[in-house]
């Protein structure tokens, strides 16, 4: 295990310089697109400056285990450093070794292991919301990007939580993560259990469900505001389940009837922007 004697002059105390991609200390590191597809024990990579900056102020929820950074980055990065642990270490690697690691060219040239602290179950979460709230509820939707965008909206109107059923995608996977703009890392969500608990919880917390389908007759503009409103969405393509559309509230967003229905993430954007405080 080389270590670099290179000087960075960055006043991180834990800043160690490593030529040597076999090094062990790298191991979470390495490989990390294989890694998306195995169980991680709540860790995850985030990648990119704005990531960063996003999950070391989410230190309630979220802890860094570790930074992984080129050489020729350390310098523009005193302030994130600054907010670190002193006990977290800092890996500084020339572009080769960053490269070899990861298995892939990574251009932002900052890499981190976080890791997810225990988080309450979805009663205790939905009991801690206030009076007035905003949730987001996602039915089966497994595509990283979409699960990305979906948080990156519901950052953007202030959403007070994403509830995910077991069927959708991991938020902490890196490209759903890098998609939201770190916005999975800012807003509290649930993900487990199936798709009837989670109406069940909503209704038994006083939540005006409203379920997003194209063929409802009732337009979002036309849906009365709640002081707490719980919007679902499903999968693209398939929507959600035709047994929930049959027993919940339905609404559709006003759209031309010759083309195919809009992406889930732009019509979360849209129901969002309907229903949210800005609004």
């Amino acid at each position: 295990m080389k270590e670099s004697s290179h000087s960075h002059g960055c006043v991180h105390p834990c800043v160690h310089p490593i030529d040597d991609p076999d090094d062990i200390r790298l191991s979470p590191y390495r490989s990390i697109r294989e890694k998306d597809l195995v169980g991680r024990q709540q860790r995850f990579i985030a990648e990119g400056k704005v990531v960063l900056n996003v999950l070391f102020s989410s230190s309630a929820r979220f802890e860094t285990e570790s930074l992984l950074v080129l050489e020729n980055r350390l310098a523009g990065l005193g302030e994130q450093l600054g907010q670190l642990p002193p006990d977290v270490p800092v890996y500084s690697v020339p572009q080769a070794v960053m490269d070899a690691v990861a298995g892939f060219h990574v251009h932002r040239g900052i890499l981190a292991v976080g890791r997810r602290k225990p988080q309450p179950g979805l009663e205790a979460m939905l009991g801690a919301l206030p009076a007035k709230s905003l949730v987001v509820v996602l039915c089966g939707i497994s595509n990283h990007d979409n699960v990305g965008s979906i948080f990156r909206n519901a950052a953007a109107f202030e959403a007070d939580c994403v509830l995910m059923d077991e069927t959708c995608c991991d938020p902490l996977y890196r490209k759903a993560i890098r998609v939201s703009v770190g916005a999975t890392l800012k807003v509290p969500y649930f993900h487990g259990g199936n798709i009837d608990e989670i109406i069940a919880a909503l209704g038994d917390a006083n939540f005006n469900l409203l379920a997003l389908s194209p063929s409802s007759t009732l337009s979002i503009y036309d849906a009365a505001k709640q002081d707490r409103h719980a919007l679902l969405l499903g999968t693209e393509g398939e929507g959600l389940p035709p047994r929930l559309l049959g027993k919940l509230q339905t609404a559709r967003i006003p759209m031309s009837t010759a083309f195919d229905s809009l992406n889930v993430a732009t019509a979360s954007g849209i129901a969002l922007s309907r229903f949210s405080k800005f609004t």
